[in-house]
């Protein structure tokens, strides 16, 4: 099979997204690109995770064209391709259907700089315009909200992250998630104190190193 690595690596964090309870039932999708052959590994649609085999992550062309495979890939194809094609820092894409980044979605509203680990994704996250899941339109909105950032979340829908490979675009789902439960539940009680601009440029700086992981995909 093409891509065997590639495969094992979208089972696994795929697996790790429920565990981590990022995730619920098959909500959400991965993939991950190699832009040596220009192909892109994507879950396929409608398996639970814990089901996913090697044999049914779809193997693509950054035009949608099924290359390998007998499964129908994750109906959120366009929005994982869209970054491959026209952004030189991002090589995997994860997506999921997170508690409190999807609160934020429901309500329409950025998550600000309220803790400094948000600079992960960038100085904020915004919230893409709506479009109904698995349009191209959805890829579209999300891709402009995600200008010189990381994550974006989806309006009414979920969370996205890209990065150069699976470990770093799952601990941005991650750490975007958790300021994002941090930001919600202090709203709760009182009004968060917005990190200045000028913080977030130092932390930005920052983190070129320090919110990196280390990657098992080379």
């Amino acid at each position: 099979m093409d891509m065997e690595k590639e495969r094992q690596l979208l089972i696994k964090y795929g697996r790790k997204l429920v565990e981590a309870g990022l995730t619920k039932g098959t909500g959400g999708n991965l993939s991950v690109f190699d832009r040596a052959s220009g192909r892109v590994a994507i879950t396929p649609s409608g398996i639970d995770f814990f089901e996913i085999q090697p044999e049914d992550i779809v193997i693509m062309d950054l035009d949608g064209h099924v290359l390998e495979g007998n499964r129908v890939p994750s109906s959120e194809w366009a929005m994982h391709v869209m970054p491959y094609k026209y952004r030189e820092d991002i090589d995997a894409v994860v997506h999921a259907h997170t508690m409190y980044a999807t609160i934020l979605s429901c309500l329409r509203e950025d998550l600000p700089a309220t803790h400094y680990m948000i600079a992960v994704a960038g100085e904020n996250v915004r919230v893409a315009e709506y479009a109904t899941f698995g349009t191209m339109e959805l890829a579209k909105n999300a891709f402009d909200a995600m200008k010189d950032r990381k994550a974006v979340i989806l309006a009414n829908h979920g969370l996205l992250a890209g990065a150069k490979d699976l470990a770093n675009a799952f601990n941005i789902i991650e750490e975007v998630e958790y300021c994002a439960e941090i930001y919600t539940k202090a709203r709760s009680i009182g009004n968060p104190v917005i990190l200045p601009e000028e913080e977030m440029k130092v932390m930005l700086e920052k983190f070129k190193t320090y919110g990196q992981r280390k990657s098992e995909d080379k």
